[in-house]
């Protein structure tokens, strides 16, 4: 396995001197986060044995989200929090893409891009919920943005896991829908086509590029919705390309591994400023939320599913109990300490700065 902070080292020179004018602070904090990740740079945490008196000291991890080595703990946390939500209804995933002819707009205004993208996708299934004949209410969605290909190509696209199941405004009553058939896709596509318009126009975006007619909204049934959120968390928080799957770094060239649509796995070569650079175009920009909850599934409606809960009589997947950090030589119980680089910092400033009294 090749770290991709040992690719940063050797490439970034090569990275600066083709694509320097076009990275953004956003990329600059990422290749800086990841380099310093697990290193002295990032700070320390200390762990301490009440019974046997070992003590061990490591660096700890960057924490950016972006990162291929962090955040395993924030996919956890994310899972169980959507697990809890769960109904015993049919769910389906629902994927809505931009035409390519958009790309090129999508990344020039990305922070207002995405948040549309992921605003007009969450609109047009909350319309046909409440016009379908069977469901008939306000719909809750979880709603994942994606902005890479599975060669790692710029393809911003949004998840939807949906369960089949809404809420009639007027009666409150809860209405479902059963079967692989959900909303028809050629509409889903049409609707979200025009509010897509409609949004651009209120931006004042332009495209000279001539736009297809005919836009891509997949729906698939998805059981019980488990395995889709499975699959959404698994790229949520922990880059775009896990190390495991950079192969080899020869001569200036980078090969990856990666498993098309149909599941067959390929292999990608690039130079080395290429390669970081394929990866950097898929750095969100600071702040973005990436996966958001809508209608009843939104944080604020916990108690609202809770009745649900109660009502249809479901028990949703509990949250697994995290074992006790303990020792590993005793197995004893352990005290952990952290030392973050900032506070190292300071404290050096004021040993300087004390020094420099003393002198004088």
């Amino acid at each position: 396995m090749i770290r991709l902070a040992e690719l940063i080292e050797t490439f970034l020179p090569d990275l600066e001197n083709k694509y320097g004018s076009r990275l953004l602070p956003s990329h600059r904090q990422a290749l800086a986060a990841i380099r310093r990740c697990r290193t002295q740079a990032s700070g320390t945490a200390a762990i301490h044995c009440h019974d046997c008196d070992s003590h061990e000291v490591f660096p700890l991890s960057c924490g950016h989200r972006f990162c291929p080595q962090c955040q395993h703990e924030a996919g956890e946390v994310w899972l169980e929090r959507q697990r809890a939500k769960l109904l015993p209804v049919d769910y389906y995933l629902i994927t809505f893409t931009l035409p390519a002819t958009l790309r090129p707009l999508v990344y020039d205004h990305q922070r207002e891009a995405y948040d549309v993208l992921i605003r007009t996708a969450w609109q047009t299934l909350a319309a046909f919920g409440l016009r379908d004949k069977a469901l008939h209410g306000d719909l809750g969605a979880t709603v994942v943005l994606h902005t890479h290909s599975r060669a790692l190509d710029f393809h911003p696209h949004v998840h939807v896991v949906l369960p089949a199941g809404a809420i009639n405004p007027a009666t409150r009553h809860w209405n479902t829908k059963t079967g692989k058939f959900l909303f028809p896709h050629k509409a889903l596509a049409k609707v979200f086509r025009g509010k897509w318009f409609a949004a651009m126009k209120g931006h004042g975006w332009t495209v000279q590029a001539d736009l297809p007619a005919q836009w891509v909204v997949d729906c698939k049934h998805v059981g019980n919705g488990d395995k889709a959120l499975i699959y959404l968390g698994r790229y949520l928080y922990r880059g775009v390309l896990p190390e495991k799957n950079i192969l080899r770094s020869v001569d200036g060239q980078v090969t990856f591994r990666y498993t098309d649509n149909t599941r067959t796995p390929k292999t990608r070569t690039l130079a080395g400023a290429d390669f970081l650079w394929l990866l950097l175009r898929h750095v969100l920009p600071k702040g973005l939320r990436r996966s958001r909850d809508y209608g009843f599934l939104h944080a604020n409606c916990k108690r609202l599913i809770r009745l649900l809960h109660l009502a249809l009589r479901f028990m949703p997947p509990q949250p697994k109990e995290r074992p006790p950090r303990c020792c590993k030589h005793c197995g004893g119980s352990v005290t952990v300490s952290i030392y973050p680089v900032i506070s190292r910092m300071r404290s050096e400033a004021r040993s300087a700065v004390v020094a420099m009294e003393t002198a004088m």
